[in-house]
């Protein structure tokens, strides 16, 4: 009974789901979807989550999308045709690609990454602690905190960053390409927030030579303006701007480009990446580099 009401319900359901704002699903949303038209369906109380997500698998046109993240692994049930970068960015809530993948499809590197980056912010905005030198040196000599929430699909590695508030500063969405594949609307970091992402986190982003790169290839491009603001609005604890100052400087801006970023105090000693062996320091960034660099 319950199989041939569901054939029976069948272009129903399906023109349900064809005009759903949502055509990428968890499990608890289907669930939802299911209690709420079970009776316009015409479906026995006795049928099951299971049973209807089968169903929609079978005569439908649901994919099921499987993530083994160690944290928490994810599951998405996808509806019809959706670009699975579109689709990754519904693992989690108001999440954007960043980092080395926002770099990419920026133009910024050369290299074609195989892990994508996405970026989901905590929910409260935590203060800033108050910083000493001492707490600075010790906290580069260590290695940095990476997420090991990874997982692999379609011959590609998918990293969540569980990055700091931000109020999506520097988000937008855009039209891109990877590969093959058909184009797909994602939102991702801007140009200057990349370029600041990068800055701060460069294990996420092809190491310090890639982000050297990624601001030789931004210049002409990026707002210096635009970015200076940003960093503000960022509020880190940590002097980032002095590395993005050389960064910037390495790659050859203006002198008022530098400026904005001169500007800024620099009351302590710096540091380019974490856990550098030899290093040399440029004084006017207050910044030790890695030697060689």
């Amino acid at each position: 009974m319950n199989r041939s009401r569901l054939q029976i319900a069948k272009p129903d359901i399906k023109a349900f789901f064809n005009v759903q704002p949502s055509r990428v699903l968890k499990y608890r949303e289907i669930g939802r979807l299911l209690s709420e038209q079970r009776a316009g369906w015409r479906l026995a109380q006795s049928t099951t989550i299971d049973e209807f997500v089968r169903f929609l698998s079978k005569d439908g046109a649901l994919k099921r999308l499987a993530f083994d993240f160690p944290h928490r692994p994810e599951t998405l049930y996808v509806w019809g045709q959706v670009p699975l970068l579109e689709a990754l960015l519904s693992l989690k809530d108001k999440s954007y690609f960043s980092h080395y993948t926002a770099m990419h499809w920026h133009g910024l590197t050369e290299q074609i990454p195989k892990t994508l980056y996405i970026s989901h912010e905590r929910s409260a905005e935590v203060e800033p602690g108050e910083l000493d030198q001492a707490a600075i040196d010790e906290a580069f000599k260590r290695p940095p905190r990476i997420s090991k929430n990874t997982a692999d699909l379609e011959g590609r590695r998918i990293v969540l960053i569980n990055s700091a508030f931000t109020g999506e500063r520097g988000v937008v969405r855009q039209e891109v390409q990877q590969g093959s594949e058909d184009a797909a609307s994602v939102r991702l970091t801007n140009i200057e927030r990349t370029l600041i992402d990068a800055a701060v986190r460069p294990f996420y982003s092809g190491g310090v030579s890639e982000v050297a790169k990624a601001f030789e290839l931004a210049k002409g491009r990026v707002s210096a303006n635009a970015m200076a603001a940003m960093l503000k609005q960022l509020g880190y604890a940590y002097p980032y701007h002095q590395a993005i100052g050389y960064y910037m400087e390495r790659a050859g801006y203006k002198q008022t480009q530098l400026d904005l970023l001169q500007r800024l105090p620099r009351p302590f000693d710096f540091y380019l990446t974490h856990e550098m062996v030899e290093t040399v320091y440029v004084e006017a960034w207050r910044l030790y580099v890695p030697k060689g660099f």
